[in-house]
């Protein structure tokens, strides 16, 4: 038995301000008052354009990171792809795991991974697209993980069946 999600950022609005961003860049430089030839912008290595290009690799690259959550009887294993490697929490070395809501911009300040606002360095969120509800994990050493999910409703009941099978007490499912 195991619980499976992959979550990733839906920014598409990033590619809309980029796209206004690259269209005030290129019109500056071929259509303003110095609008510039084909010679002078062979000069400068195609800089302008270049950049224009680096922009949008940079929009394609944040949209193509993404996390993987697996919870199974041993314990859960999350990877937020390209940033961490994957990394392994044994149930013995939690304290408590529940399903909470959270506010993603006041809690920790946007989306990805977070660390909570105001220094808590032992605060970690790793917020994506949802319903603003995720499972926040306290760890023996009073270090906190929150992941979001998608499917609220199908985690709690897998984490009921999940405490009940494996007799798991510090999951709380009454939250």
């Amino acid at each position: 038995m195991e619980y499976k999600e992959i979550q990733k950022l839906n920014l598409w609005w990033l590619y809309i301000l980029f796209g206004i961003q690259a269209i005030i860049i290129l019109s500056i430089t071929f259509l303003g008052d110095t609008g510039v030839s084909l010679e002078e912008l062979k000069e400068i290595y195609y800089l302008p354009i270049v950049g224009v290009v680096l922009i949008f690799a940079l929009a394609y690259f944040i949209n193509q990171n993404y996390l993987s959550l697996f919870v199974n009887k041993d314990g859960i294993t999350y990877k937020y792809w390209p940033f961490t490697r994957t990394k392994s929490i044994r149930w013995d070395e939690i304290d408590s795991a529940y399903l909470r809501k959270y506010d993603a911009l006041g809690e920790y300040g946007g989306w990805g991974f977070r660390y909570r606002l105001w220094f808590k360095w032992s605060d970690k969120a790793f917020i994506f697209d949802g319903d603003s509800i995720g499972l926040q994990i306290v760890l023996k050493n009073n270090k906190k993980l929150l992941f979001s999910t998608t499917k609220s409703e199908n985690f709690r009941q897998f984490l009921k069946v999940l405490k009940k099978d494996h007799h798991l007490l510090m999951i709380k499912t009454d939250v």
